[in-house]
């Protein structure tokens, strides 16, 4: 039998998700969250051991990670969630996995490197849709070039929404965009760039996005120049650019108030059967000072399957002694090659 693991957040879409196809895996998370009677009665479903705690007490959360080795963690907002969950792994010597996106996550994760090594523990943030294909295609792509001073991502095709992300999305609504510049993130305004990109299926419209990896494919890749697109319709784009003036009102209480309650009375997330129809596409380029070139480009299963597959996959390898300690990427710690041992993953070079 494997060491034990926990699934902290099962109690949301992404959690619950995760531990179906985990159980269909043959493994055995404990499922773990902060709303007993949603955990309780997945984990009866699925024959597993819950606990039930908040993040708000330190003991609390030393408590519920007794006796495991890992914790992959799927409660988001990110930013609020995994600074409380990383500190109680470290300080009880267990492996900490999450699937956010944010950059700023990946950025104070990496603050904690020396910390985690003292510990032995590993800190990997991103071993989900978020980011692992685009990752591991920055990777790749920096590998093809190695003297590459200016990275591209974009992205199409990545389907439905859960609640959970879409509550993220909305806390960050107002903030603007963000890129890397000469190795320093920078804030720029929202929509602030846009190109048409081929994902294999002729040119389309993108604009630039604030996505995670803009913090973690720099220290994949250490490339100093990134910037992150997503393929958008028009009047998308639009609305993205008149968000602009209106950064205050979208930040306010009663604007985010309003947000969170269209959010939660939507459907949780994409049915199984609008997963199975899913695909996703991701386009990356990069250039050097001298005119040299690269474009590699991914198909994926849709976001919330290639999750919960790469997440358990990288859970099996950290259970497994594959863990790295200290402040981790998806590449750095499994290579740029990882993507393509997921399930429906082909890459292609131009």
């Amino acid at each position: 039998m494997s060491d034990p693991w926990l699934l902290y957040g099962a109690n949301g879409y992404t959690g619950a998700l995760t531990a179906r196809m985990a159980v269909e895996r043959g493994m055995r998370p404990i499922l773990a969250g902060r709303r007993a009677d949603v955990v309780q009665d997945l984990a009866r479903s699925l024959g597993l051991e819950a606990r039930i705690f908040g993040l708000e007490d330190p003991q609390a959360v030393a408590a519920g990670l007794a006796g495991v080795t890992a914790v992959l963690h799927a409660a988001g907002p990110f930013v609020r969630t995994s600074r409380p969950m990383a500190k109680a792994c470290m300080s009880s010597r267990v492996h900490y996995l999450d699937i956010t996106g944010e950059a700023a996550v990946f950025e104070a994760l990496a603050m904690r490197d020396a910390e985690a090594k003292a510990a032995g523990v590993m800190l990997l943030p991103g071993v989900g849709f978020d980011v692992v294909p685009s990752d591991c295609l920055a990777a790749h792509l920096a590998q093809r070039l190695p003297t590459a001073t200016h990275l591209a991502l974009a992205f199409l095709g990545l389907g439905g929404v859960s609640r959970g992300t879409a509550t993220t999305m909305a806390e960050n609504a107002g903030e603007g965009g963000l890129v890397r510049r000469d190795g320093r993130l920078t804030r720029v305004p929202a929509a602030w760039k846009t190109r048409h990109v081929d994902f294999g299926r002729g040119p389309q419209p993108c604009v630039a996005i604030p996505w995670g990896d803009v913090a973690s494919a720099f220290h994949s890749t250490g490339i100093p120049n990134i910037e992150v697109y997503l393929a958008a319709p028009l009047a998308l784009r639009a609305f993205v650019r008149l968000s602009r003036p209106l950064g205050g009102l979208l930040r306010s209480t009663a604007v985010q108030g309003f947000l969170k309650r269209r959010i939660q009375a939507g459907p949780p997330g994409p049915t199984d059967e609008q997963r199975s129809r899913g695909r996703s596409f991701l386009w990356g380029e990069v250039t050097n000072d001298r005119g040299g070139r690269a474009v590699s480009r991914l198909t994926t299963p849709e976001g919330y399957t290639l999750t919960a597959t790469a997440a358990l996959a990288i859970v099996e390898r950290a259970l497994a002694g594959h863990a790295p300690p200290g402040f981790q990427t998806p590449s750095r710690a499994l290579g740029a090659d990882f993507v393509l041992e997921l399930p429906g993953v082909t890459r292609q070079d131009e």
